[in-house]
């Protein structure tokens, strides 16, 4: 079985992902961060660089090596990753099991405003101007991150009782 975990950035995917990973006794994989090994730079560092259609293509062809292990696994995508080359029908394979780690915006940006200068597509972002940056971002990539499986809602949940949630749907 593979899990797959999907949502926006700050959602808690890799937090979510490496404990769940370690209960079931699995490898945990997180995209960003295979690529930025493969790649040898940062992914800000890529975005500066190399700009994000070149980034957008490694990031395809790197989750398609990772979904073809047969190992069991858990996996966590960047932000953007269901959102281009048709990365989300990737996720629609017998075997991959997806969730949504979905987040008001609120929460998003009670998350992400002490880190926005990590974060290549929010560096330049006005905090006056984070809500509605990230409610029209989640407004456009909505149609993608519900295409998995499960959507899980992640406000005011501790990540214990997401994980809890989420291996209850497993079964």
């Amino acid at each position: 079985m593979k899990v797959v975990f999907v949502g926006y950035m700050g959602s808690g995917k890799s937090l979510v992902g490496k404990l769940l990973a370690k209960k079931l006794e699995v490898p945990f994989y997180d995209l960003d961060a295979i690529i930025e090994e493969n790649e040898q730079q940062s992914i800000p560092e890529l975005f500066e660089t190399k700009g994000e259609i070149y980034f957008r293509k490694i990031e395809n062809n790197i989750l398609k090596l990772v979904l073809q292990k047969t190992e069991s696994f858990v996996l966590s995508l960047g932000g953007g990753t269901p959102c281009y080359h048709n990365n989300h029908e990737l996720l629609q394979h017998d075997g991959i099991v997806s969730f949504y780690l979905k987040a008001t915006s609120a929460n998003l940006v009670e998350r992400l405003q002490d880190e926005k200068d990590a974060r290549p597509l929010l560096a330049s972002v006005n905090n006056d101007q984070l809500l509605d940056f990230i409610t029209k971002h989640l407004f456009d990539r909505s149609f993608y991150y519900h295409q998995v499986n499960h959507v899980i809602a992640i406000d005011e949940k501790s990540v214990e009782q997401l994980v809890d949630e989420i291996q209850m749907k497993l079964r």
